[in-house]
């Protein structure tokens, strides 16, 4: 699957571990995260060198493309906020995690549209994106249960 990673640049890197495990772990899976670079600890850098306007084209050529969004919002972000609104807008499946105890915006909590998973340790929410996943790869096995 192609899977848009966000996660917060600008907004503070405390958590850059944890989107490092994300992105390991989905293309270990064999997933194809065009944003991959962004849980690097060099994407500062790099980022610096493209313009904004180049920025928002080529992420949102890469949103319109995923056929999932996998993010992390512990940290606040203007740009993860305005990337999960879009995929959302898009109608595309969408994976939100956050430390447990972290408050995060009630946008996000309150969506229908989003799936919020407040993790301990970063392998409850790598599980929970293997299984988000494989809903949206084969929507008729989500569980013995027809109704759901």
């Amino acid at each position: 699957m192609e899977i848009y990673f966000s996660c917060s640049i600008t907004g503070g890197r405390k958590d850059e571990p944890a989107y490092q495990a994300m992105v390991a772990a989905l293309q270990a899976d064999g997933h194809h995260v065009p944003t991959a670079i962004l849980a690097s600890p060099g994407v500062m850098h790099e980022e610096m060198q493209v313009s904004a306007a180049e920025t928002y084209a080529r992420d949102m050529d890469w949103l319109a493309a995923s056929d999932a969004v996998v993010a992390e919002v512990s940290t606040p972000s203007h740009g993860v906020g305005y990337e999960i609104a879009s995929a959302v807008a898009m109608q595309k499946p969408v994976i939100c995690g956050c430390r447990q105890g972290v408050r995060v915006s009630k946008m996000i909590s309150g969506n229908p549209h989003i799936h919020l998973v407040e993790y301990a340790e970063i392998t409850e929410y790598l599980s929970a994106i293997r299984h988000f996943l494989a809903r949206i790869e084969h929507p008729n096995h989500l569980s013995s249960n027809p109704q759901k």
